[in-house]
């Protein structure tokens, strides 16, 4: 079954008559065909895919005619829509209520007097990517087998008098001569005392000796990776010795947990109270994991804040990132991408080394 069809299925045990997609992931998701301003409007029985002049020749040659209706409206996007829902005598209308801006909300609104705006798109589609198919993880594995090797190239760029900006600067320059079409989120990589922040910003200031970890991802044919590795500029005393085994352990201990059927709070509180019980209580403040794919963060996660009934499932991609930060001193934190297979195995999707490194 194609992304479109369980969407049309979707919509019809939904009740509704039809589905306004607006954001650039949802249409990416549906048609596989990246482009900016435009909808796709589905109904149970026809789907159509606006555009506009500057993308309608690549639109022709790259989506399935079969799926759906090309459409560079010359009347403007809004009467269009209106225009195809009266043909499809199409009443209760879903949009992404996390995507759709009040302004254009009331824009709709306005547009369409005849038809019921309700909220329910966002948590549809959504439904829809918690869980990946054999295509979607063949193009996670290449982003992530890109960052990777950005991982071992990194390594032997790095030199003492560089800035935590060249640093990042040269790893996204890499990840883009690999094929990645961008970088999943804004790169960091951060040293010393900048290491004790959690989404620190790369500085334009000398490399610090100490900890400098690197949370970084690539983004191939619309999917995500996502990685952190900490490794050492000089040489490790023994507290961070100490602390670089905890958070390892804690990562291990997670993954060698994750089972289908496993409550994503069990999972965080597995890692959590390792890292408490061995000294570091309350420096251990953000979630375990989150869901990746055409978003850096999804559903499922692994968090305290978690739902109460959600579990790990067949088809999740979900990452384990435990980290220890010591404010104004340092912090470390190691990442892997875990995929959930259809007879219930994981697999770590990441193969950087994780054994503790020192540079210079």
């Amino acid at each position: 079954m194609t992304h479109l069809e369980a969407c049309k299925e979707r919509l019809r045990q939904a009740g509704a008559d039809a589905l306004i997609v607006s954001s650039k992931v949802g249409q990416r998701y549906l048609s596989d065909f990246n482009y900016d301003d435009g909808y796709i409007l589905v109904t149970p029985d026809k789907s159509y895919l606006l555009t506009d002049f500057r993308y309608i020749e690549a639109a022709n040659a790259h989506v399935n005619s079969a799926e759906f209706e090309v459409l560079a409206p010359k009347g403007g996007m809004l009467a269009e829509i209106a225009s195809r829902l009266r043909t499809n005598n199409a009443k209760t209308v879903l949009f992404e209520e996390e995507e759709m801006t009040y302004g254009l909300y009331e824009t709709f609104r306005d547009a369409l007097p005849g038809c019921n705006l309700q909220k329910g798109g966002s948590a549809l589609l959504v439904s829809l990517r918690l869980y990946k198919d054999e295509e979607e993880i063949a193009r996670i594995r290449k982003a992530q087998a890109i960052t990777d090797e950005t991982f071992s190239y990194i390594l032997t760029f790095i030199k003492p008098e560089m800035t935590e900006l060249e640093v990042a600067l040269e790893m996204e320059f890499h990840m883009r001569s690999l094929g990645s079409e961008g970088v999943a989120f804004d790169t960091i990589a951060v040293s010393g005392t900048n290491s004790s922040r959690p989404h620190g910003v790369p500085r334009n200031v000398r490399l610090e000796k100490g900890f400098f970890t690197m949370d970084f991802g690539a983004r191939f044919d619309g999917y995500d990776s996502d990685m952190t590795r900490t490794v050492v500029l000089g040489k490790a005393d023994t507290e961070m010795k100490k602390l670089y085994q905890t958070v390892r352990n804690a990562q291990t201990a997670a993954i060698e947990a994750l089972h289908v059927g496993i409550n994503c709070r069990q999972v965080d509180r597995i890692a959590r109270d390792l890292i408490d019980g061995a000294g570091y209580a309350g420096c251990f403040g953000h979630g375990l994991g989150h869901g990746v794919g055409m978003y850096i963060h999804e559903s499922p996660r692994f968090s305290p804040a978690a739902p109460a009934d959600q579990v790990l499932e067949v088809g999740h991609v979900v990452t384990v990132e435990p980290g220890i930060y010591l404010a104004g001193k340092y912090g470390c934190r190691i990442e892997d991408m875990i995929y959930v297979h259809a007879d219930g195995t994981v697999e770590d999707l990441t193969h950087s080394p994780k054994d503790l490194i020192e540079l210079f």
